[in-house]
C-alpha cells in the first residue's frame, strides 16, 4: 500500500506556487481590468499549497485583497476588510451566500449547483482558516 500523505514541498516547490499563484493573480486583475503595481508583501498572505491572498495596489491607486489558489480567484477593494484576516472572512461569507443563492434557485443547472456546493466547501474551509487563531499569531 502507498503512503497517501503528501510530501512536504521543497522551498524551491514552494516559491515556484507562489510565484505561479502571483501569475495568475495578476492576469486575473488584468481580466477584470485592474494593471497590478505593486504588491504588499508583509500584509500578503501564503497558505502553500491551498491559498494565497494578495494585498495589491493597481495603477488606479486602489488597493485589493485578491485571493487564489486551490479556490475560486476572487478580489475586492481592501476597504472592505482592513487585513488579511478579514478579508477572509469576507471571502468566505460572500461565497457561501452566492453559493445559497444557486442552491436556492430552482432554474439553477446541475452544472450551476455542483459549482455551488463546491464554491460552499471551499467557503467554509475558508471561514475555518479565517477562525484558525495559530495562523494568525505574530
Amino acid at each position: 500500500m502507498t503512503d497517501s500523505t503528501p510530501q512536504p514541498m521543497t522551498d524551491e516547490e514552494s516559491a515556484a506556487w507562489v510565484r505561479k499563484q502571483w501569475q495568475h493573480a495578476n492576469m486575473f486583475l488584468a481580466e477584470k481590468g485592474v494593471i497590478p503595481s505593486t504588491l504588499n508583501h508583509k500584509e500578503s498572505r501564503y497558505l502553500i499549497p491551498v491559498l494565497a491572498l494578495w494585498k495589491i495596489t493597481g495603477e488606479d491607486n486602489k488597493t485589493y485583497w485578491v485571493i487564489n489558489g486551490e479556490l475560486p480567484t476572487d478580489f475586492m477593494l481592501v476597504e472592505n476588510a482592513p487585513d488579511a484576516r478579514d478579508a477572509m472572512r469576507h471571502f468566505a461569507l460572500k461565497w457561501q451566500v452566492q453559493a445559497a443563492n444557486t442552491l436556492e434557485n430552482s432554474e439553477s443547472s446541475a452544472q450551476q449547483r455542483s459549482q455551488a456546493d463546491f464554491l460552499q466547501n471551499r467557503a467554509e474551509s475558508l471561514y475555518r482558516f479565517y477562525e484558525d487563531e495559530s495562523l494568525w499569531a505574530s
